[in-house]
C-alpha cells in the first residue's frame, strides 16, 4: 500500500513530513530507497531545523543521493503522483537537433585520414596522457570507496542519564567520512532508555569498532555510555 503525502512545497506539507518521521528513519522500511529519494525530490527546499526529524532525514538522504537506495520501496503518492513518476525523468528526444559539429563531422573524419597516427609524440601530449590517466586513476579509486549504513544502540550507565547530553556527546563526535542521522530513544527496562541512532559512513575513512571504543566509550562522552553495539550494518 503506497504511503500518501500532501504537497510537499507547502510548509503544511513538510509538517506533515516532519510528524511521518518521528518513529522513523525512513519513508518505509529499514534503509533508504526509492520512496525516500521520490519524497527528497518532492521537497522544494531544506526543511527548517526547528522541523527536527525532517531536517535529520534530509541530511541523511542527502548524504545517500549519489548512492544506491537497497531498501525495498513501497510506493509513496505526493500530489496523485507515484513514486516511478516522481524520480524518472521524461525520456530524451529521439533525434538530436544537428549541430554545426554534427555537420561538419564527415569533414572532420576525412582530416582523421590525413593523420600520422605514428608519428612521435610532443611534450604536450605526453603530459596530457599522463593528466588523462590520473584522472583515470583517480575516478576509479573514488568508485571502489564504499559507504555504510549503520544503526547503533547507546546504553546510559542508569536511568539518571541525561539523556539529552548523552545523544549530544555522541553528535559531538566529528570525523571525516562520518554522517549522524535520525535517532530515537528505546525503551530498556527499569525506567532506562536506550539512544538508537543512525550513522553513515565511508568504509575507507571510518572503522565502527575504533569509533565505539576511542570515541564513545572512552573520553568525554563516556560520563554518559556505558556501552554502545552495533544493531545494523549494511552496505549502501
Amino acid at each position: 500500500m503506497a504511503i500518501s503525502f500532501d504537497n510537499l512545497a507547502t510548509s503544511e506539507g513538510v509538517q506533515q513530513l516532519d510528524q511521518y518521521l518521528l518513529t522513523r528513519s525512513y519513508i518505509s522500511g529499514y534503509q533508504a530507497s526509492k520512496d525516500d529519494l521520490a519524497v527528497y525530490l518532492a521537497l522544494k527546499e531544506v526543511p527548517p531545523s526547528n522541523l527536527v526529524n525532517a531536517s535529520r532525514w534530509y541530511s541523511h538522504i542527502s548524504a545517500l543521493i549519489r548512492s544506491s537506495f537497497p531498501g525495498e520501496s513501497v510506493g509513496v503518492s505526493i500530489g496523485g503522483l507515484e513514486t516511478r513518476e516522481l524520480i524518472t525523468p521524461p525520456a530524451a528526444e529521439a533525434v538530436a537537433p544537428e549541430t554545426p559539429a554534427s555537420a561538419n563531422k564527415s569533414a572532420a573524419e576525412e582530416d582523421d585520414d590525413d593523420l600520422d597516427l605514428f608519428g612521435e609524440e610532443t611534450e604536450e601530449e605526453k603530459a596530457a596522457a599522463a593528466e588523462r590517466e590520473a584522472s583515470v586513476k583517480a575516478s576509479t579509486k573514488k568508485k571502489e570507496s564504499g559507504k555504510s549504513s549503520v544503526l547503533l544502540d547507546v546504553k546510559p550507565w542508569d536511568d539518571e542519564t541525561d539523556m539529552k547530553k548523552l545523544e549530544e556527546a555522541v553528535r559531538s563526535v566529528h570525523l571525516p567520512g562520518l554522517l549522524w542521522g535520525a535517532s530515537k530513544l528505546v525503551p530498556v527496562g527499569y525506567g532506562i532508555k536506550k539512544l538508537t541512532i543512525m550513522m553513515t559512513i565511508e568504509d575507507d575513512l571510518v572503522s565502527v569498532d575504533d569509533l565505539i571504543e576511542d570515541h564513545l566509550t572512552e573520553g568525554p562522552a563516556a560520563e554518559f555510555i556505558q556501552s554502545c553495539d552495533i544493531a545494523a550494518f549494511n552496505k549502501i
